[in-house]
């Protein structure tokens, strides 16, 4: 195998490695192989691959791909990230909070945790602010983060203070045993009152930013049940089986109903509609202001206690004031 190389100084840039004819290193597992001759992680390894970074002979690959004699492994590692996290008085509401963990509502637009471009000004440098400690378990980045939410989603996400916690909230939600609901708005009319969407999730080969329905991508199912029905868009409650990145927008997207102001998965889609529709939608979007898309109902058993805990979070504004102009105007 030859050296690593790279077209930047640091910690990031390119590097580039090929496999050659007779290496010990053929057919080993790639995320195993990167790990070690990039002394990474493997966790830091898989991120890379699922975030689009490396690329064996041009192709996305899984991380269980085993490399050929003859491969090109390029691998653009992002700059370096300080571990260090500062608290920040970021304002966040504490819906609850113990020696365990804790519930926070979490407002649309601040990002979940530190990465490339985001080294501050997210939810976890609040949540030193205004919690102190969190668990290790999410590591340098991550601490306290069971799961997360998208950006310019908005509500309830679940945060563990204590390790032990953190593994056993972990579990749970891999059991599906923490019940994740959200409200939509998504543009144009349904078929169905219920339907459930089980289609795979991957990475996106033409934008390694976006997500897609793929049949090489990983299991996701969402449960959809309609609320209210209105001129040119419907609104939803959403309940999560699994838990992939983008997974209620990729799923409505697929459908050709996407998230009302949805910038990746459906940006401008109001402008498809005609005359009176056309207006309508326009306004909604108008009035929406963001991404249509609300963490509302969290639920799980207390990992430490047992006792059943059960939250809820009404749409904020100008979500709601949104609605209430659609539901009066349709």
């Amino acid at each position: 195998m030859s050296p690593p190389e790279s077209d930047a100084e640091g910690a990031g840039g390119r590097r580039l490695i090929e496999i050659c004819e007779g290496e010990d290193a053929a057919g080993d597992r790639l995320d195993r192989l990167l790990a070690e001759r990039l002394s990474l992680s493997r966790a830091q390894v898989v991120q890379l691959i699922s975030d689009g970074r490396v690329t064996v002979d041009g192709q996305v690959p899984k991380k269980r791909y085993r490399p050929r004699a003859g491969d090109r492994i390029e691998v653009e590692l992002p700059p370096p990230v300080s571990t260090r996290l500062e608290p920040e008085d970021i304002p966040v509401k504490v819906r609850y909070a113990d020696d365990d963990l804790a519930v926070v509502e979490k407002p649309a637009g601040l990002v979940v945790h530190p990465a490339p471009g985001h080294p501050g000004g997210t939810l976890v440098n609040a949540l030193l602010f205004h919690l102190g400690g969190l668990s290790s378990i999410g590591g340098d980045r991550r601490p306290g983060i069971v799961h997360r939410l998208d950006k310019d989603t908005s509500g309830l996400i679940l945060v563990a203070r204590r390790d032990e916690a953190h593994r056993a909230l972990s579990a749970a939600l891999h059991r599906r045993e923490v019940e994740r609901g959200y409200v939509a708005a998504v543009w144009g009319h349904l078929d169905e009152e219920r339907f459930t969407v089980d289609r795979p999730i991957g990475r996106d080969p033409r934008d390694r930013k976006r997500m897609a329905v793929r049949e090489t991508g990983r299991p996701a199912v969402t449960h959809f049940k309609r609320l209210e029905r209105w001129n040119a868009a419907e609104l939803l409650a959403v309940r999560l089986a699994t838990g992939r990145t983008h997974q209620i927008r990729v799923h409505l997207g697929s459908l050709g109903h996407p998230v009302v102001a949805d910038p990746i998965y459906g940006p401008h889609w109001e402008r498809g509609f005609g005359g009176a529709g056309g207006r309508w939608a326009g306004e909604l979007r108008r009035r929406a202001g963001r991404l249509f898309l609300h963490a509302a109902h969290l639920a799980f058993e207390h990992p430490g206690t047992g006792e059943a805990l059960s939250f809820a979070s009404p749409l904020p504004s100008p979500l709601l004031e949104a609605s209430e102009w659609a539901r009066a105007s349709s």
